[in-house]
């Protein structure tokens, strides 16, 4: 654990250098990718250990192939070092070369962020993440470096021979499933359900229409709860950490933002903004979770432009994540476009920002709108 602890160290160091020189993804499996591997046990230079452009059935590749006894167990597929790793196609891709292989994990990784996947699991392909875990200090907000380098940790070679992510993933996708499960169970509850509670109340005056409204208020309250979890103390000085906003925001009276803006690749935004009427993996912080009531989305270069916007109808936890995903109240609607100018004070969008609904109605430039 201390061998991965130093590495991280190391490489959060590198990240400041690096960040600002747009890494392509040869420089960034170079210094980020393969230096954590070696640290978590996996001899990069070891074919039968690590295989690197791994051949795939439709006689592609994928980019390191991590082997037990010389059997693939964890497929890894590395970005460039600002890829947001948003795109579905790319989850979608590393996710099929494992499924196909007949391996159950994968990776999708930008040399900072590590996003893991069951590949045989029954659900969308971005539905099978497990749990991402990163490098980045401004990431892992309250999270010693021991817990990250530990979150790090299940992707040793040891854990691996271990079955770690195997026990890991059925503890957390049997606790998925049974969440929706009582989802749908408690939007419309069976009748048979109604009538055990009823029976187990032992008071007839207690009508079942009550008890179904009642089962909502309840589920619809513990829902809420869960999206807007106390904040962790801050290791540094034991409070309680504050609102995400900045003092220039603060400064220019956006205190009551009420909008999350968003940057969205092409095919993320077609396949989930508009098909499925949410996104997900939203780093917040949870003191803004019950301000947010719109969402709209910034799409990447060649639009270069928000694009469209959508009421929220609630914002719950991404996986075992730590981020979230924000379910729309209906689909997104497309409104004039907000652009990017060209080397102005705005620069395209890497990460989420808020913004007021006022503004969002009335900005043309994203000037205008932050």
């Amino acid at each position: 654990m201390d061998n991965v602890t130093l590495c991280i160290e190391n490489l959060q160091a590198k990240l400041e250098r690096h960040r600002k020189d747009d890494l392509k993804e040869l420089p960034t499996r170079m210094i980020f990718i393969d230096v954590l591997l070696q640290a978590l046990g996996w001899d990069v230079r070891n074919p039968d250990e690590v295989e690197v452009e791994c051949p795939t059935i439709d006689g592609k590749s994928v980019d390191y192939a991590l082997k037990i006894d010389r059997k693939p167990v964890l497929f890894l597929e590395a970005k460039p070092l600002n890829d947001p790793l948003t795109d579905v196609k790319s989850i979608t891709q590393v996710v099929g070369y494992a499924a196909n292989a007949g391996v159950e994990w994968c990776v999708l990784t930008n040399g900072v962020t590590y996003k893991v996947y069951h590949s045989t699991e029954k659900a969308e392909a971005p539905d099978k993440l497990l749990f991402e875990v990163s490098i980045d200090q401004t990431e892992n907000k309250g999270m010693p470096i021991q817990q990250v380098a530990e979150r790090f940790s299940r992707l040793s070679r040891d854990s691996m021979a271990k079955g770690v992510l195997d026990e890991i993933g059925r503890e957390t996708f049997t606790i998925g499933k049974i969440r929706k499960a009582l989802d749908k169970i408690f939007a419309e509850p069976p009748n048979t359900f109604v009538r055990l509670v009823r029976s187990t109340i032992g008071d007839d005056t207690i009508k079942p229409a009550q008890v179904k409204k009642a089962l909502g208020r309840l589920w619809a309250r513990t829902s809420e709860l869960q999206a807007t979890p106390t904040s962790p103390p801050s290791v540094a000085t034991g409070t309680t950490e504050m609102s995400p906003l900045t003092l220039k925001e603060k400064r220019e009276g956006i205190t009551e933002v009420d909008t999350i803006v968003v940057p969205a690749q092409e095919d993320g935004f077609q396949e989930t903004f508009i098909r499925e009427n949410r996104w997900y993996a939203i780093r917040m912080h949870q003191s803004m979770i019950p301000r947010i009531k719109y969402i709209a989305a910034y799409r990447v270069a060649p639009i270069s432009a928000v694009t469209h916007r959508a009421p929220v109808s609630n914002i719950l936890p991404w996986q075992d994540t730590g981020k979230f995903v924000v379910n729309f109240a209906k689909p997104a609607e497309e409104i004039e476009h907000i652009k990017l100018v060209p080397k102005s004070r705005v620069k395209a969008l890497q990460a989420p920002r808020y913004t007021t609904f006022a503004k969002l109605q009335q900005a043309k430039t994203l000037d205008e709108l932050f």
